[in-house]
């Protein structure tokens, strides 16, 4: 049952949209002493990375972030500190795993084409090194004892160098979750209907030409205000109409 679970959140993973801040190619360039201090000291960067993950709350912690069946069972409730450092020092390539599914399960993030190479191989180098560890002792020849020497040699040397760069793009995602880059980039949203409503919304002024309607005034207000110096006496004014008028021969 847990191993189907296990299936199905692998394949939730895959329809995942997000993308990590960084890459692990540029993941060097991002924090490069972050990157020399996860390479030198890895278990030491896996402890604060996931401890950071859970956000500092350990009561949280469970062994292998839940994604392993020892996972719950190891009495994490009880020295959950001890419990992650044994974690990070014994199984170590579990603890940076686990941590990156966390990250991955919280924010939605998907693992690019590129991540996926880099790691797949890893992984075949780490095969083939050991198949030809175990040829070298089944066959006893000094060549192909040094060529697995030499492919133990390079798988660690990749093994680390990618556990490192994961290590820093987890502690850089959370430095963007965290707002150590500013302030985070909120989903744009439709506006209330209240906003989106134009009848409270001034009519724009006119532009390049005049309306052919006259603006309406508003309650209380004359429509056209009279210009300085305009007289204030009521209509119609005195001697209205004029003395001869009508003018003669216009039919009274």
């Amino acid at each position: 049952m847990a191993s189907a679970d296990y299936l199905d959140k692998m394949q939730q993973r895959q329809n995942y949209r997000n993308l990590w801040h960084t890459d692990l190619t540029s993941a060097i360039t991002a924090d490069t002493p972050y990157c020399c201090f996860a390479l030198f000291c890895g278990p030491c960067a896996s402890y604060l990375l996931r401890k950071r993950a859970l956000y500092n709350d350990m009561s949280r912690y469970v062994c292998c972030a839940g994604y392993m069946p020892c996972s719950g069972r190891c009495g994490e409730s009880r020295c959950p500190e001890f419990c992650l450092c044994t974690e990070v020092f014994l199984c170590f390539g579990n603890s940076v795993a686990s941590t990156r599914f966390l990250l991955q399960d919280e924010f939605n993030i998907q693992t690019t084409a590129c991540d996926n190479f880099i790691i797949g191989f890893m992984f075949c180098l780490q095969q083939v090194a050991c198949i030809f560890s175990i040829i070298a002792a089944i066959v006893g020849s000094d060549e192909i004892q040094a060529a697995s020497q030499l492919l133990n040699c390079l798988s660690d040397g990749v093994y680390c160098t990618v556990c490192a760069c994961m290590q820093t793009q987890h502690k850089v995602e959370m430095d963007k979750r965290d707002g150590k880059f500013g302030p985070v980039e909120r989903v744009m949203h439709a506006p209330p209907m209240q906003q989106m409503s134009r009848i409270d919304q001034a009519v724009p002024p006119p532009v390049g030409y005049v309306p052919s309607y006259p603006a309406q005034p508003a309650y209380g207000q004359p429509a056209y205000p009279q210009p300085y110096g305009y007289p204030t006496q009521s209509y119609p004014p005195q001697g209205y109409p004029p003395s001869g008028y009508p003018p003669a021969g216009y039919p009274k």
